[in-house]
């Protein structure tokens, strides 16, 4: 039998529009109906593979179709071999990350490098090195997560002090027992700085010509972001405070974030803060401890402040947060307090947008304990030994 050009273009044109076992029995039907010599004729004529044209007579005969097994050809991603490889490497990084302190990008710099993660994996988690992929690999993956290991100059801290390893161990192995146990919830607490409310340049660009002011005249007002973040849950809440941030304020913020969760968190019985230690809110901050020893006999909860070391705020999962805001809004006029607010509620961070609030009391500062107070409150805290600034338990006393 002898195919016409245009039965040729046809049935070419057919069979490479069709895919898998549509197509292998298309192709069958046409040799069918070629009859004896079709194969040899279809080879020819029409460039088609005997093998697959066998196979699609096996199907049209049988009236099953064969399943491919183009899922058992190639090499295997090492998550698919390792499935909490991932987890396990996010786990070992994510507290050794810092987010560029001026706020440029979103980006997170690591101080841990991949033969590092790889050398932990084996230590920690128990992965022996023949089924661990190469360095080359980790690196990669890493890069994939958002990690960057380039060492960028102003991600360098200013200086460090000798206890500042021992408290970066001290908060990973208390984050890490607060991640794991149901009971506990972790949260990182931080106030970025004040945001001048006029018709400033901040940088940036925007779709739209935006006209600023090119110096910083004097504001008439600006407002503080503080921000209240739940790593475990990707929950972000940020209030925005028109007066001065004081020990008292952070407390009340604290205080009326928790009345508006504890209905979700009926069983925890533990709050671990992560923050920095401050003026406002350091151990030694007399109002400050009056006041979070009030919060945790009032919750009821145990409370665990863990510090981390100074210069090295920007380790705090927090900060992330304020990174995000500030290249949220960056580019556009911030000339009123609800434009500042309403960028804020726009936001959006791990696919989720932040519980916004304005807070407009007036706090007064300069308020402090005598000595004898401070000693009273002293003995109804737990100090951890050699580093005592740095972390401080409160047990809950029964009301």
């Amino acid at each position: 039998m002898k195919l016409t050009e245009y039965a040729k273009s046809l049935y070419i044109k057919t069979a490479k529009k069709l895919k898998g076992t549509d197509r292998r029995q298309f192709m069958a039907f046409v040799v069918k109906g070629l009859g004896i010599g079709g194969q040899t004729l279809a080879e020819r004529e029409l460039g088609w593979n005997r093998r697959t044209i066998r196979k699609g007579m096996q199907e049209l005969k049988s009236g099953q179709p064969i399943i491919d097994g183009f899922h058992r050809s190639g090499r295997q991603r090492v998550e698919t071999k390792l499935p909490n490889f991932l987890k396990d490497i996010k786990s070992l990084v994510d507290p050794q990350s810092q987010i560029d302190p001026s706020f440029k990008s979103t980006g997170l710099y690591t101080r841990i490098t991949a033969s590092e993660v790889r050398r932990q994996l084996i230590e920690q988690f128990g992965y022996s090195d023949e089924e661990l992929p190469s360095v080359e690999t980790i690196r990669r993956r890493l890069n994939d997560l958002g990690y960057s290991l380039k060492r960028v100059l102003k991600t360098k801290p200013i200086k460090k002090i000798p206890e500042t390893e021992a408290i970066f161990k001290q908060v990973t192995q208390i984050n890490t027992e607060a991640d794991h146990d149901p009971n506990t919830l972790r949260i990182s607490i931080d106030a970025k700085a004040a945001v001048k409310v006029g018709e400033f340049d901040r940088g940036g660009k925007t779709r739209m010509p935006t006209i600023a002011l090119d110096h910083d005249f004097a504001t008439e007002s600006t407002v503080i972001p503080y921000g209240i973040f739940l790593p475990e849950y990707n929950e972000l809440f940020l209030f925005f405070v028109t007066s001065k941030l004081t020990a008292d304020c952070i407390v009340d913020l604290l205080e009326n974030w928790w009345q508006t969760v504890k209905h979700r968190f009926s069983h925890i019985q533990k709050l671990v803060i992560n923050q920095d230690n401050g003026p406002e809110n350091n151990s030694r901050r007399t109002q400050f401890m009056k006041r979070i020893l009030d919060f945790a006999t009032s919750s009821q909860l145990t409370l665990q402040l863990a510090y981390y070391p100074p210069y090295h705020s920007k380790y705090n999962p927090i900060e992330r947060c304020f990174g995000w805001l500030e290249n949220h809004w960056n580019g556009s006029l911030l000339d009123t307090v609800e434009t500042v607010v309403n960028f804020a509620k726009t936001l959006t961070f791990k696919d989720k947008n932040p519980v916004v609030t304005l807070v407009e009391t007036i706090y007064s500062t300069g308020v402090t304990l005598n000595k004898l107070a401070m000693a009273e409150i002293e003995t109804q805290i737990n100090r951890l030994p050699n580093l005592q600034k740095w972390f401080v338990e409160i047990f809950a006393k029964p009301t």
